[in-house]
């Protein structure tokens, strides 16, 4: 019995000391989930994206050279096979192959078009030689009126004046008769030759045609240009180029060529925090695929321009990311995390935004511990804290939520509204010039560009936010288009002048 006895007094002491020590953590626990401190330190402005890792620099895989040239009618050309992305590669190597079956029968039409030119080409060729011969024949005829008047003539010396007159009439109108005739042959043959070389011009050209036209049948096979790893080239919209999609004269890009010793994070930010992002600013980086790694690099450009993505409502700009060093393991296509430091600020007071409450009239307090509303003026913010610039001191104890019975705390800081109202007032202000500056830059850009120049919101917008590889295929296209366009007119001068030799020796010969 006495053994009983103690046992259960030992139980009900564990009991007891159990419950204290779970009385006495519960209080902690709600102690430290009601109650935080006011920190001194750093603060950061961080703008947090997301991202995907891209190649800085790539060397393009693109369909057959000579698509956009004057001559050719080629428009979208269906990729039929494709490599599988990520595969290595060497120079030469076979990539992708292009659907012909279009292209065929373009080129078909054109070789028709070609041999009805051709024939055409024949029988200018037989009517010119009827024509002149034809020509030639009555100037004959026309030759010999002249010299049977000219003997007449000659005969009648001996007859009546009358007579006489009359056989130098005849004598005249049969020479007069045939110099017209002469003139006239000379001006069918100058005619036959301009003809002629119009002809034989058009033929050079139908066969030129199909000769580029051939050419770029015999590249509807891709290799790769360089060694590499094959990636996808990305859409306008966001997608990957693959088996089914097109490419045109304007974007004959099948995919790329990355070059993985310098990496970039394309980024979107939205319009709220975009005011914020500038250029050289820091950024830390995490990779999805690895996220025990840590990465740095910097911001190297920011969209001018918004955009509409794909699927959403809001707009944002683009940012691009230089990565500062770069690993083997890093592949384009991962996903990135971003954080941009906008921001920095040394030995500041902060604390958490569930701290900050506000007034009808948008006065920010908080509540102390010690049963105190202090009024604060607050600074910056980012996504999770606040700086405090007056009304808070380093360690005092804050209210995370709501208190009980709120009304009971006393109002104190009162004499920093005025301070508040002018920060209000200056940061009004601030906001109102750079609206002004802003109009004022795009009234004088518009003025710049002379009548009939204006350029559309949506090609603008376009333009602004092209990548600088989409700003070199359009540059090089154009340049490729005025070197055609320059050849072009050296080959058909050329033509012109070996082919009007030989359109000339033609006339002759007919």
């Amino acid at each position: 019995m006495k053994k009983t006895l103690i046992i259960s007094g030992i139980v009900v002491v564990v009991a007891i000391i159990a419950l204290i020590v779970f009385n006495r953590l519960t209080k902690k626990d709600e102690i430290a989930q009601l109650y935080t401190e006011a920190t001194r330190g750093t603060f950061e402005i961080v703008v947090s994206t997301t991202g995907e890792l891209q190649a800085e620099n790539s060397t393009d895989i693109e369909g057959p050279q000579g698509l956009g040239g004057r001559r050719m009618r080629f428009r979208d050309i269906t990729i039929q096979d494709l490599i599988p992305e990520g595969t290595v590669v060497k120079t030469g190597d076979y990539v992708a192959s292009l659907d012909r079956s279009d292209a065929e029968n373009t080129l078909k039409d054109e070789m028709d078009e070609l041999e009805q030119m051709q024939n055409d080409y024949e029988m200018k060729k037989l009517d010119t030689t009827i024509t002149l011969g034809d020509l030639r024949d009555e100037i004959l005829n026309l030759r010999f009126n002249m010299q049977e008047a000219e003997i007449t003539l000659e005969q009648s010396k001996y007859e009546p004046p009358t007579t006489i007159r009359q056989s130098r009439i005849n004598l005249d109108k049969a020479t007069r008769a045939y110099e017209q005739a002469l003139k006239n042959y000379e001006l069918k043959v100058q005619q036959a030759k301009a003809n002629m070389r119009d002809a034989y011009y058009e033929l050079e050209e139908q066969r030129q045609t199909v000769r580029d036209m051939e050419d770029v049948l015999d590249q509807f096979t891709v290799t790769a240009p360089a060694p590499g790893m094959v990636i996808y080239k990305r859409e306008w919209s966001g997608e990957k180029r693959k088996v089914g999609s097109s490419i045109s004269p304007f974007d004959p890009v099948v995919a790329t060529l990355p070059d993985l010793s310098s990496m970039i994070s394309k980024t979107y930010v939205n319009e709220i925090d975009i005011s914020k992002v500038k250029t050289d600013q820091p950024v830390r980086i995490t990779v999805d695929a690895f996220p025990d790694k840590k990465y740095r690099g910097k911001v190297i450009s920011v969209a001018n321009i918004g955009e509409q993505l794909p699927n959403t409502d809001a707009k944002v700009f683009e940012v691009i990311i230089k990565l500062d060093e770069v690993e083997s393991i890093l592949r384009p296509s991962m996903t990135t995390g971003n954080q941009i430091i906008t921001h920095t600020f040394n030995d500041v007071i902060s604390i958490p935004l569930e701290c900050v409450h506000a007034t009808e009239d948008s006065i920010p307090y908080v509540y102390e511990r010690h049963g105190v509303r202090q009024i604060v003026v607050l600074g910056e913010s980012n996504e999770n804290a606040v700086i405090v610039e007056r009304g808070v001191e380093e360690g005092d104890q804050l209210y995370l939520s709501l208190p009980e019975e709120p009304e009971s705390f006393r109002l104190e800081g009162e004499e920093l509204i005025d301070i508040i109202r002018e920060k209000e007032r200056l940061k009004r202000e601030e906001e109102e010039k750079r609206e002004k500056e802003i109009e004022e830059r795009n009234k004088q850009g518009s003025q710049q560009m002379a009548p009939g120049q204006q350029m559309s919101p949506e090609l603008r917008e376009r333009l602004m936010n092209m990548s600088e590889e989409e700003r070199e295929q359009m540059r090089n296209m154009m340049q490729q288009q005025g070197e055609g366009q320059g050849q072009g007119g050296a080959q058909r001068v050329n033509r012109q002048e070996s082919g009007g030799e030989a359109q000339d020796q033609t006339v002759n010969q007919l």
